[in-house]
């Protein structure tokens, strides 16, 4: 049975009233702030209130674990806490998408295993949140935004999401995201969905915040949750996780289970993390990587990953000793704008300074053939006139034989294949914006198109699908990253490159191939972040997590200002809908 979702501030409000009184001290700082000029200083706006004289603000897993076992902080007080700052925020930036009605039961049952001596992990009562096509077996929906799944059971909680369970982590609730995780349409606004609304970056709230993972992203980086659970076929999670000043791990494909998440592409999709720090994220990869019998990509990952997990692999500024990264300029880099390519270039001073090598021309040898000169664009081999040559050639085809098998599975739904969605779009004009604007909503600019050029392809895997589908392996994997890595015959530690230049991210997803990204500095014309990102070759997210911990490590160590800033929630009371596409 599935609670009704008639408000969840009503339900918030509930809650904090039965469990704390301390809210009205919340409410007040939420009212106080809201007078505030648009041309005040922005950086204090919706400071985050102790918890139970804990501060929240920033706190990493591990420093809310401490609290936990002196007895200072219960599972409980966290998530009230978050609830508290879900409550403070979310009429701004709306993150969340549903408020797990058994959340509070979750968190008892935690503490009371904790006070039993029993502590699963460091992942133990930590709330979380998960993106909205992820499925969860509780009294929540998994709808990917869309009106169409309301309703819909489904019959397990995706493996990830019975992962982290394990863990003992808390599954506060679920996150907004772009609708159908950005298939349905090629021209929207990011981080709007149907069911959910318009999710803001807290950084400028005017602006795209990243997708399709948007909610995961921006409750993240604005303190509004510990971590949160993603998923990315072609940058969904290294986009969100740039653009909010915060760490994405993007793993490779086959590393965690597809299983209960509704999918895109089965070549290209992959679940990842959000934290604010690399050793937080990293224990969230240790908890939901593994092999699942109903991925069997996943399989492939046998004899491939390290006994222990990854968090073993996490250093300090010391391991950059000795270390020779790639720097793939031309590939990449000349992409990126002056004032993000000077910033980055000063902290990879930093890193060169603390005893790393970086060689600048480690380039991708197809990069002037796979590589778009005018931004993301996964029907780029299209544009340059061959099909053939394209991502979105199988990634269509992919689309219209995945969502079948996905809905096959769910009760309680008459939605059972692209054909019902796309016509439950345009019977629902109006909501979910099956026409084009001006007959549909701005938001969906161009309606559906993208599920139209899936409907297309009717699931036929034809000769273009397969030669699409090798070229796009073959150059961004031996022909591409795999290249760049290996040097002169030396193999490096990795490839250094600008995220916010959506190509890296492209070249990264269509190979399958692991990423990840660190918080690296601002733009000045738009508040917004950007990152430095690290690629790397098929199952080495053991050498993301050494040299990512140690690259922070070296950027908290040395005071630079090239790391994560707390949002200055820039636009707070614009409230345009679609948000520019910056």
């Amino acid at each position: 049975m599935f609670y009704p979702r008639f408000s969840r501030f009503l339900v918030l409000v509930l809650f904090a009233s039965l469990a704390l009184p301390a809210l009205a001290n919340v409410t007040d700082t939420y009212l106080s702030v809201f007078p505030l000029r648009q041309d005040a200083d922005t950086t204090a706006l919706f400071p985050m209130p102790s918890c139970y004289g804990f501060t929240l603000e920033e706190a990493t897993i591990d420093q809310m674990q401490a609290a936990m076992s002196r007895g200072k902080l219960t599972s409980q007080q966290l998530v009230m806490c978050y609830m508290q700052r879900i409550y403070q925020t979310d009429q701004y930036i709306n993150v969340l998408m549903q408020l797990n009605p058994d959340v509070m039961d979750i968190a008892a049952c935690l503490d009371a295993e904790r006070e039993a001596g029993k502590v699963r992990g460091p992942l133990h009562g930590i709330p979380f949140i998960v993106k909205d096509n992820i499925a969860s077996k509780d009294n929540m929906e998994t709808t990917a935004g869309s009106w169409a799944l309301l309703g819909s059971i489904v019959p397990r909680d995706a493996h990830v999401v019975a992962q982290l369970r394990q863990a003992g982590a808390v599954l506060f609730g679920k996150a907004t995201l772009s609708e159908w995780a950005d298939m349905r349409s090629n021209n929207y606004s990011e981080g709007y969905s149907g069911r959910g609304g318009q999710c803001r970056s807290a950084y400028n709230l005017t602006v795209n915040p990243g997708g399709s993972s948007s909610g995961s992203g921006v409750a993240v980086g604005s303190n509004a949750m510990a971590f949160a659970l993603g998923t990315e076929t072609d940058g969904s999670v290294i986009n969100p996780a740039e653009r909010n000043a915060i760490v994405g791990i993007k793993p490779t494909v086959g590393l965690t289970s597809r299983a209960g998440v509704i999918p895109e592409s089965t070549h290209q999709d992959t679940v990842g993390a959000f934290a604010r720090t690399v050793r937080d994220a990293t224990y969230v990869l240790d908890a939901i990587y593994g092999v699942d019998q109903r991925d069997n990509y996943t399989s492939a990952q046998e004899g491939k990953t390290p006994k222990g997990g990854y968090a073993q692999f996490l250093a300090n500024k010391d391991a950059l000793k000795g270390a020779t990264f790639g720097l793939p300029w031309q590939s990449f880099w000349v992409l990126a704008d002056d004032e993000q390519q000077q910033l980055l270039l000063e902290l990879l001073e930093l890193i060169e300074l603390a005893g790393a090598t970086i060689i600048n021309g480690t380039e991708l040898p197809n990069y002037q053939t796979i590589v778009s000169p005018n931004g993301w664009n996964w029907d780029y081999g299209t544009t340059r006139g061959f099909p053939n040559e394209s991502e979105y050639t199988y990634v269509k085809v992919d689309f219209y034989n995945n969502i079948k098998t996905y809905l096959s599975e769910l009760n309680n739904t008459s939605i059972r294949s692209l054909e019902d969605i796309v016509q439950y779009n345009i019977d629902n004009d109006g909501t979910e914006g099956g026409n084009p604007w001006p007959l549909g909503i701005p938001a969906f600019y161009s309606g559906q198109d993208g599920f139209l050029a899936s409907l297309e392809t009717k699931g036929i895997m034809d000769d273009t699908y397969f030669q699409a589908l090798s070229f796009c392996q073959q150059s961004t994997r031996e022909g591409g990253i795999d290249a760049a890595l290996n040097y002169n015959g030396k193999q490096l530690s990795g490839l250094l490159v600008p995220p916010d230049v959506a190509q890296t991210y492209q070249i990264a997803a269509q190979a399958g191939y692991p990423m990840l990204t660190l918080p690296a500095g601002t733009h000045s014309s738009t508040g917004m972040p950007f990152g430095l990102a690290i690629m790397q070759t098929a199952w080495a997210e053991a050498e993301l997590v050494k040299w990512g911990s140690a690259i922070e490590d070296l950027q908290i160590a040395s005071g630079t200002p090239h790391q994560r800033t707390l949002p200055k929630w820039y636009g707070y009371l614009e409230r345009n809908i679609p948000v520019f596409n910056l």
